[in-house]
């Protein structure tokens, strides 16, 4: 299983990305806002899920653990396939499709191209009791940490570096936000020591 790719971003399309590694160049289906978050030319890292089929491995690339997540349980559901999966997270994301199927809500979830009336009553039949994880927190939902200009970019590779090694990006922001809010002055390394430390990964 490709689990993530990291690589020089060679290409940009409306529903997907070319990301070479090492001389490879891999074709990735993605959703607009994560194809948004990449630029080409760029080294960037994206979360992937590789669809295999009889004939056909297909890629489906995230930028953040909770969407992917998603990706895996909208696909437990009968009839429910990769394309619609990321259909759905084109137009919601994680945590919006769990409200929605939290709260019965399957006429927000017909809103998703190729959802009709059946499938969003057996969205929310299959997976009330599964998406709990996925609701927005009072936590997420606070005042936004705002970082001085030259801890934005330890910031981001830190939080990169912690999704590397298995953590959510809900986890490891706050984490490394709160880190940084109170020592600007850390350096990368430093800064993901004390992530690692405070997360219980010595």
């Amino acid at each position: 299983m490709i689990a993530s790719l990291r690589g020089r971003v060679l290409s940009l399309g409306l529903d997907h990305a070319v990301i070479e590694c090492s001389g490879v160049g891999y074709r990735v289906e993605a959703t607009p806002s994560t194809l948004a978050s990449l630029r080409r030319g760029e080294e960037q890292m994206v979360l992937t899920y590789l669809a295999v089929k009889e004939d056909s491995l297909t890629l489906y690339g995230f930028t953040a653990d909770e969407d992917r997540s998603m990706f895996h349980l909208l696909q437990t559901v009968t009839g429910l396939g990769p394309r619609l999966a990321v259909a759905s997270l084109s137009v919601m994301n994680a945590g919006e499709i769990s409200q929605a199927i939290g709260g019965g809500d399957s006429k927000a979830l017909q809103r998703i191209p190729g959802v009709g009336k059946r499938m969003a009553e057996r969205l929310v039949l299959e997976l009330k009791d599964k998406v709990a994880a996925f609701a927005p927190t009072v936590a997420d939902e606070g005042v936004q940490v705002v970082l001085p200009s030259s801890a934005e970019a330890v910031a981001t590779q830190v939080s990169e570096a912690l999704v590397g090694l298995g953590f959510s990006d809900r986890v490891a922001q706050p984490v490394v936000e709160g880190l940084l809010a109170d020592n600007p002055d850390l350096g990368t390394a430093a800064a993901l020591r004390a992530a690692l430390s405070q997360l219980g990964r010595k």
